[in-house]
């Protein structure tokens, strides 16, 4: 993944309504009126949060009539994810732990 994606990535998730969208497509697809069911915000707002989200490419969006769905990229999550423990070399601490807790 390249630098410039996962900056996209890691701005998306500082939002915290982003964050929830994520968390409702996390349990399934929906259609934008659904998502913004969910949230005070209107409709324009939440909007640019869609469009941040699949700049991101952490979720995508499929056309159904005058419908958006939303679905969620959970391959592209687990990379930035993956990419944000080997950033702070967080897989080896975790190994070099369990690897305490096994000599004890």
């Amino acid at each position: 993944m390249l630098n410039n994606n996962l900056n996209q990535v890691y701005k998306a998730l500082a939002d915290p309504t982003r964050r929830k969208i994520l968390e409702l497509l996390r349990e399934r697809d929906m259609s934008a009126g659904e998502l913004a069911e969910h949230f005070p915000q209107a409709k324009p707002t939440l909007s640019r949060h869609f469009s941040v989200l699949k700049e991101a490419d952490l979720i995508e969006g499929s056309r159904d009539g005058t419908t958006i769905n939303y679905c969620l990229n959970v391959t592209l999550l687990e990379e930035a994810m993956w990419g944000l423990m080997k950033a702070f070399d967080l897989n080896s601490e975790k190994e070099k732990l369990n690897q305490k807790g096994k000599t004890k």
